[in-house]
């Protein structure tokens, strides 16, 4: 059972809270390791000890941006219009500016301090305030912001980076297109430099190409960062960043040339603004190209530093993957919300008297329930494990730690993998812990819907994620090409099902599933310990590996086709291509997870882990079983052991239940869920205590089952 206790409120209440929660976990353990009949006792979590870990590198900017988040002034009120939450969510840009929550990503010399990945920790966690205020501030610093930062120059970084800072400059990222969301290579937004005059002439041709859904675009903006084919001398150079101003700050009405729409009320994040933006024939200075890897002399002569189009496009694109790093942190801390809310509730909800004739089952005690939970809540642990090695990449990147070319392109297709599934995660989670909450669920004041509401985009914007997948099966496929460039496919396939596979290689922060390591025995054998780490990295592994040969295989020498007919036959295998990268993103959560055991020093946490960690590896491998059975990696017998061994981890995870969810280190301020303060408790309680007291008195009532019971027995009807 959860205790209840008086929580304190306000921007300071966040650090309180998580010593109430430590405490009230501590004592949780304390009970559960002694068992009633004196047997060997439960290991037990050390909460405070986990709750660190989970915290992170950067847990400091963690802690400073929960503090902030707890704070009512950045909370989401509950059935405001709009237009009000619009307004209120601009206004809590400007507290975080007044509270120095912006700078930390930006150069020191303009009052930053360059730490990127702290940057994305704290921003991330905002998500738990109001998932509009975490986008909007997004939009601002983490895309508009940061295109001017990384692929402008240091006479961009002066003349407007002070403003956007301080909000003087709120802007938009003016990328996607009616027509072109995905697909930006192709947006048909032009910028066509004009010699005599040296500016740019910024166009939009036809409707599909306005940029459209771009946050800041219906109200706030008063500039944005514009993506357009650059054109110099007859010649497309491909797609560019640009600065226009679009208002006039007085008057807040468009500029001569640039017109708009609201987009109107969404399905979720109402407290951004997103709109609409057309250009015609809009000039801008020559200097207001963002050129740090193309620029434009005044004669229109086009110059860059990488002298490949398409590797040009993808450095220009890569340096703003941090919208793809941040919404996978942000989705992770959503599920642990959630989760937290779900299973507090879950401990002290009664339904049905299964096993008493006197008081009703918690609903944590049924299998189900613990399946529809601790299954959801193992990934969650494997997320955010995953999340936090993709922020250190991200920060390694950024810093100049580890920036090489490989280096970026490791980074993007890390974040490509990691990013679909966290958010898909999130999505399934409050749709699944909002059921498993019943009608109690449904109610705004616990969030779910809302939650979930907000979170629905996450899943399109900043790259779309069955768009993304494809790119990292590419990646997949060309790599494991490069390690086998002179082995038959066909070969290859029919090796890799042959044999088994050990630790997926770790290389620049990418494990490159095209690389194989020593001989395990077969996979048959190794799936005999289905519980045992290297069984679970066995099935894992191969599974990608063979995917990616068999992918591999059908499409040898599709480049050497005719363009039409390649691309049919790419189309034909987009499907195993999309599975192939899910798989190899949820081994990457499984590795991730199994890295973080070694980091835990106390036992008892250290075994609640593995066991958790191994409810998601299993949970992996039941929901593929069709693939291990048709692919002859399980036989039909072992198979049938794996749902067996999960309802055992259940058994086992169930007593600590609470302490897992209580070692993400959220208080009442931030999971804001009435079912979740313990009232649920007290009602039942009083509930058990009333029944109780009613028998005791003689005064209840006879139950008409027990009476007709006892006629039928022949027995004589007494009221005692």
């Amino acid at each position: 059972m959860t205790e209840v206790v008086d929580r304190p409120t306000g921007p300071n209440a966040a650090v309180t809270n998580a010593a109430v929660t430590n405490a009230a976990a501590a004592g949780r353990a304390a009970t559960s390791t002694t068992a009633g009949n004196g047997t060997a006792a439960q290991p037990a979590v050390d909460v405070a000890a986990l709750g660190e870990q989970l915290l992170g590198k950067w847990a400091e900017s963690r802690r400073q941006s929960r503090v902030l988040a707890s704070d009512p002034a950045l909370h989401k009120i509950e059935g405001q219009t709009h237009t009000d939450h619009r307004t209120r969510a601009f206004g809590q840009l400007k507290y975080l500016v007044e509270h120095n929550a912006v700078q930390r990503a930006f150069p020191t010399a303009l009052g930053g301090s360059d730490d990127h990945g702290g940057n994305v920790a704290r921003f991330e966690e905002l998500v738990t305030a109001d998932p509009s205020l975490q986008i909007k501030a997004g939009v601002q610093w983490g895309l508009f912001g940061s295109a001017v930062m990384h692929l402008g120059t240091q006479e961009h970084h002066n003349k407007w980076l002070p403003g956007i800072m301080n909000l003087e400059i709120p802007g938009c990222f003016a990328m996607t297109e009616t027509g072109h969301g995905s697909d930006v290579a192709n947006i048909a937004t032009t910028a066509t430099y004009n010699a005599e005059t040296q500016e740019f002439v910024v166009h939009t041709p036809f409707r599909a190409a306005w940029k459209d859904y771009i946050g800041n675009a219906a109200i706030d903006g008063l500039a944005a960062v514009v993506f357009a084919q650059l054109v110099t001398k007859g010649v497309n150079h491909g797609v560019h960043a640009f600065y226009l101003d679009l208002r006039d700050p007085d008057t807040m009405d468009f500029l001569p040339g640039i017109g708009g729409e609201d987009d109107g009320v969404k399905g979720g994040l109402n407290g951004i603004d997103n709109g609409r933006l057309h250009f015609n024939n809009v000039r801008i200075p020559r200097t207001n190209l963002l050129n740090r890897y193309g620029d434009v002399a005044p004669d229109g002569t086009y110059t860059s530093s990488i002298a490949s189009p398409g590797r040009r496009f993808f450095t220009m694109l890569g340096t703003l993957v941090q919208g793809r790093v941040s919404l996978d942190g942000a989705a992770v801390a959503a599920s642990k919300v959630a989760l937290t809310a779900a299973i507090r509730y879950a401990t002290e909800r009664r339904q049905f008297n299964a096993s008493s004739h006197t008081d009703e089952e918690v609903l944590l005690d049924y299998q189900r329930h613990q399946r529809r939970l601790f299954t959801r809540l193992a990934t969650t642990y494997a997320a955010g494990f995953a999340h936090e090695q993709l922020l250190q990449k991200f920060d390694d990147v950024f810093s100049g730690a580890h920036d090489t070319d490989e280096d970026r392109q490791d980074l993007e297709t890390l974040a490509a993998a990691l990013k679909p599934l966290s958010t898909w995660h999130a999505l399934d989670t409050l749709q699944e812990c909002r059921e498993a909450c019943g009608g109690a669920g449904f109610l705004i004041e616990n969030r779910f819907a809302s939650l979930r509401a907000d979170l629905d985009v996450y899943v399109t914007f900043e790259g779309d994620n069955t768009v993304l997948l494809q790119l990292v099966a590419k990646r997949l496929l060309a790599d494991y090409a490069k390690e086998f460039r002179n082995v038959d496919f066909g070969v290859l396939a029919r090796y890799v099902v042959s044999q088994a596979t050990g630790v997926a290689i770790h290389r620049t922060g990418l494990r490159r599933v095209a690389q194989f390591v020593a001989d395990t025995g077969s996979v048959q054998k190794a799936a005999i310990a289905l519980r045992d780490e290297e069984g679970q990295r066995t099935l894992l592994t191969d599974r990608v590996q063979t995917m990616v040969a068999d992918v591999g295989a059908a499409l040898k020498g599709a480049n050497k086709l005719p363009v039409e007919e390649g691309a049919a036959l790419f189309n034909q295998h987009q499907n195993e291509l999309i599975d192939a990268a899910q798989a190899h993103a949820e081994l990457l959560q499984w590795e991730a997870f199994t890295e973080a055991l070694d980091d835990v020093t106390d036992p008892g946490t250290r075994r609640v882990l593995t066991w958790l960690r191994d409810l998601f590896g299993l949970s992996l491998i039941e929901k593929n079983l069709s693939w291990y059975l048709m692919n002859g990696r399980l036989s039909m017998q072992r198979a049938r052991t794996v749902g067996d061994y999960i309802n055992r981890l259940l058994v086992k995870i169930r007593p600590h239940a609470l302490d897992l969810v209580d070692a993400f280190g959220y208080g009442d301020e931030h999971v804001r869920a009435a079912i979740a303060t313990g009232a649920e408790k007290v009602r039942q309680d009083e509930a058990r205590a009333y029944v109780r007291a009613q028998r005791a008195s003689g005064d209840a009532p006879v139950d008409e089952k027990a009476l007709l019971a006892r006629t039928s027995a022949g027995g004589r009807i007494q009221r005692t």
